[in-house]
């Protein structure tokens, strides 16, 4: 006989399909979770940037670790954004949901991410000295022109392997933390939830490469919006595609 209360079925990572465009809602969305509370939104976003780049200047270890944190920190973001949008207050303690609970998976999902990204880095090394050592084999024109083009090769490469990653990392951490999934099943779930939504998941990632650019125009302070509205625009897509079935 089953126990009593039977437990609920594991959340199964199911998506759905939506249309191109959902990006302009999803980012629409952000926009209004941004604006529920922006005073704690922008204080919540510089703890952040102070406390990753107090890491990036540590030597080795700190990107690391950054890399590590990241869906800890990505999972308090999101906290917040449910917060804003059930009740319509945040505080800046949600901030810290994600090493309150769930703090083991999120890490682990850090550790995917981590090691994604060094193999990645260790590619385009591999190509970029390679080139740079046929380039200084080779004296003249030749030689520029390996090196040329053997440095667009490794950022050719390093941006083909960077979107997939984007994919998989995109609705993972949400996926652990909401719907407590294992780190891996949630990588896959979000990788096949961004190939069944490509196109929408292009123009997100269009209008937020532009969105970036003129964030950063104001010394970077855009991105103190920025980082709030792409929270919100996460949780928003996130609801979307995997919770309005």
């Amino acid at each position: 006989m089953d126990p009593f209360p039977i437990p609920a079925p594991a959340f199964d990572g199911r998506s759905r399909d939506v249309g191109a465009g959902a990006a302009f809602e999803w980012l629409r969305l952000g926009w209004g979770i941004f604006l529920a509370n922006p005073g704690v939104w922008i204080a919540a976003t510089v703890i952040l940037i102070v406390g990753f780049f107090a890491l990036s200047i540590v030597w080795f270890a700190g990107p690391l670790l950054a890399c590590l944190l990241t869906p800890v920190v990505v999972a308090g973001l999101l906290a917040m954004c449910r917060n804003a949008s059930v009740s319509g207050t945040i505080e800046l303690q949600h901030l810290a949901a994600g090493f309150r609970a769930g703090t083991t998976p999120l890490i682990f999902l850090g550790l995917i991410f981590m090691v994604a990204m060094l193999a990645i880095n260790l590619v385009v090394f591999v190509l970029f000295s390679g080139s740079l050592a046929g380039g200084m084999m080779m004296a003249g024109p030749t030689g520029l022109g390996v090196l040329l083009g053997g440095s667009l090769l490794a950022m050719l490469l390093s941006s083909l392997l960077l979107v997939p990653l984007a994919m998989a990392m995109w609705f993972a951490p949400a996926l652990v933390f909401f719907n407590n999934m294992p780190p891996v099943d949630a990588c896959k779930a979000s990788l096949n939830a961004c190939l069944k939504n490509i196109l929408p998941f292009l123009i997100l990632g269009l209008v937020i490469f532009v969105l970036a650019f003129f964030a950063a125009l104001p010394v970077g302070l855009g991105f103190l919006v920025l980082v709030p509205v792409l929270s919100g625009t996460l949780y928003a897509s996130y609801q979307d595609v995997f919770l309005a079935h």
